[in-house]
């Protein structure tokens, strides 16, 4: 029975049955995805749905399946295709390269899962966040040189099919490696940020979303790629640096270990400002300052001239950002109150005028009637 069904298809032109093969490959292969895809969109008997593998599957893994499936069920298929023998194996060695890549594709799209997966368990908008910093910017490296070595594996994979390229391989391999002395030589700066990208990731003297200064820039780590760096400064523009910059020159990490980080408020005053009830302001304003995070609050007279006293306060927050708005709050309060209730105590530039006195011969010193007040 199944040789008599074979054998209607017989009747047909070679090239009519061949592209009949090819269409049932392509409609497979979709059925096939369309499958997948159902069970992938199986909701949860719970009803929730927050974050899903089966979302992030479907998102990025739908498009290359698409190209994967068809081709797979049509190499299978390729058998049984009357082609003519002079053209077979150029086609066979085209699906062959097609279906490299696309699987190479699949790869990708394998990785890209692992990595929202990743993502969404270690969240980085959360206030203590440090773990989730570390695994995020080694993550970031990881994914850029998985995809990197599929690429060139796939490459690989589609050169070494050839036989001829395997013959001119051992032909080529002195030229080769004087080639790659010389190319390393001239690339010796893209070598050295490639290792020092590896250094960063594993070591990690900083990381996605750390607070650093450079440059005289304050700013926050956006990206990191295999080469270079983005800083995210706080008036939004964006510093790029070569990755190698932070293993050469030091730089300032406001967030190695933690965000907690201190912030002062300098104050100049006269030297008959009562510190007790400044004291005692500064504690007010902290304690209803929801930015102080209640670890540290000192008032000191921290240095001394000829014309004012420093007055430092010290204070802490959680992370940088509040302690800039913190030490504002602090010090327009401070400002306020020392102007309204002790505005003696400004600092006050004393000028001394020397007056002719009418009697000749005999001059007067005498205190100017204007003084100069200033902060």
């Amino acid at each position: 029975m199944p040789d008599q069904f074979l054998g209607q298809f017989d009747r047909f032109p070679d090239f009519v049955w061949d592209c009949i093969l090819a269409g049932v490959a392509i409609v497979i292969g979709l059925i096939l995805k369309f499958v997948l895809s159902l069970l992938l969109r199986k909701k949860p008997k719970d009803g929730r749905a927050p974050f899903s593998v089966t979302r992030s599957i479907l998102a990025r893994l739908g498009q290359p399946f698409s190209y994967f499936l068809p081709l797979l069920t049509f190499n299978f298929l390729l058998p049984l295709m009357k082609i003519k023998s002079n053209l077979y194996p150029a086609l066979n060695k085209t699906v062959e390269i097609l279906l490299v890549i696309s699987f190479a594709n699949v790869l990708i799209g394998i990785v890209k899962v692992f990595e929202d997966y990743v993502y969404h368990t270690f969240d980085i908008e959360k206030a203590d966040n440090l773990k989730e910093r570390k695994i995020r910017t080694q993550l970031q490296f990881i994914r850029r040189l998985a995809i990197s070595m599929i690429i060139i594996l796939a490459g690989c994979v589609i050169l070494l099919s050839f036989n001829n390229l395997r013959k001119l391989g051992a032909g080529l391999l002195t030229g080769v490696g004087v080639g790659g002395i010389i190319i390393g030589f001239a690339a010796q700066k893209s070598l050295g940020n490639f290792l020092a990208g590896f250094q960063i990731a594993f070591t990690q003297p900083l990381r996605i979303d750390d607070v650093l200064v450079v440059e005289g820039e304050w700013g926050r780590v956006e990206e990191i790629t295999l080469t270079y760096l983005v800083l995210r400064i706080w008036d939004q523009r964006r510093l790029i640096l070569p990755i190698n910059y932070f293993v050469e020159k030091p730089f300032q990490n406001w967030t190695r270990n933690n965000a907690d980080i201190l912030g002062t408020v300098f104050l100049y005053l006269d030297y008959s400002v009562p510190m007790d009830p400044l004291r005692q302001e500064l504690t007010r304003l902290l304690e209803h300052d929801p930015l102080w995070d209640k670890r540290v609050n000192v008032l000191q007279v921290t240095n001394t001239s000829e014309k004012t006293i420093e007055v430092r306060a010290l204070m802490s927050a959680g992370n940088s950002g509040d302690a800039f708005d913190l030490r504002c709050n602090i010090r327009e309060g401070l400002i306020k109150y020392v102007t309204e209730n002790y505005p003696g105590t400004l600092p006050v530039i004393r000028a001394v005028a020397l007056l002719k006195d009418p009697a000749p011969g005999r001059d007067s010193v005498l205190p100017a009637h204007s003084d100069e007040r200033h902060f």
